[in-house]
């Protein structure tokens, strides 16, 4: 694996990469690092479809806003450079907040109607920090394929938008979400939580779990799913919702009914102080629950 910290020299060995090898195709996977087994799984599959794997680890300071966990959020440089080579990783770009951000840089990329919802509505600025960081990750990698877990769903949404609307050839591919036997989303956020918090985490995905039961027998109005959702979090002393959502995956916005396609179950919840988030594609029976794609342009 090589490890690379500056732009300059990342490009340099992906030129090499392309020169050397006609047609090899090149996957990235960006990640803001504390890596789990849920990255693990963005790298394995972009090293199944790929020939050279990129990997970044940035945390990334323009997605967080004001009072957010910047300072405290975890790093843990060793061990993501270990998971990095136990997963064959092809290149690791490691840049400091000055390599990626040079004095004078006065450049943010803004995507609209699909981040202003949800997490954008919560978190003011947050996907225009997402947008320009990935973008300019492109720029520099300009990878075939970028990999991006389902647990951040509006995020890949977002990127996907992003990509089709500035023509770049970089197709966006999602990855479903891992989760611990009792069914918490993986997440490097997930080392905030006391012992009982994390057992208290659980209530997000049976709140989920609730509403995927009540469609597959015969539920379809949105209104009372939600109230059945609500409730499990509610009986949870430790969990306060931010938001608790049934949208059209496609667009974010918020549905009525279940009837024919697929709906995402979407939920920001408060376990202590720690903000998780976490999302499930659901689907009456007959219908499959697969997330929607926008066409790609041509390479």
């Amino acid at each position: 694996m090589r490890l690379f910290e500056q732009v300059s020299a990342l490009r340099a060995y992906l030129r090499g990469v392309r020169t050397e090898g006609d047609g090899k195709e090149i996957g990235f996977v960006p990640t803001m690092g504390a890596l789990h087994e849920g990255h693990a799984s963005l790298i394995r599959k972009a090293k199944s479809d790929c020939d050279v794997v990129v990997v970044s680890v940035f945390v990334n300071p323009t997605q967080f806003g004001l009072g957010e966990d910047l300072a405290a959020y975890p790093r843990s440089i060793s061990s993501d450079q270990q998971l990095c080579s136990n997963e064959n990783t092809d290149a690791l770009f490691i840049p400091s907040i000055e390599e990626m951000y040079p004095a004078g840089f006065q450049t943010v990329v803004e995507v609209t109607e699909i981040a202003s919802t949800l997490e954008g509505a919560h978190r003011p600025g947050h996907f225009a920090g997402v947008a320009t960081v990935v973008l300019k990750l492109l720029n520099i990698v300009q990878p075939d394929r970028i990999y991006m877990g389902q647990k951040d769903y509006q995020q890949g949404l977002v990127i996907e938008r992003m990509t089709h609307d500035l023509n770049l050839q970089t197709e966006v591919v999602s990855v479903p979400t891992v989760r611990a036997a009792d069914g918490v989303a993986l997440s490097s956020r997930n080392t905030y939580l006391s012992p009982e918090e994390r057992r208290a985490a659980t209530v997000l995905y049976k709140s989920m779990q609730t509403a995927r039961d009540a469609v597959a027998t015969g539920e379809a109005d949105a209104h009372a799913l939600l109230r059945e959702m609500q409730a499990v979090i509610a009986a949870e002393p430790l969990a306060r919702a931010d938001y608790v959502c049934l949208v059209d995956p496609a667009t974010l916005k918020p549905v009525t009914g279940i009837s024919n396609a697929a709906t995402l179950a979407v939920l920001a919840v408060r376990i202590g102080k720690t903000r998780l988030i976490d999302n499930m594609l659901i689907a009456p029976p007959g219908v499959s629950a697969v997330r929607p794609r926008l066409a790609h342009y041509e390479r």
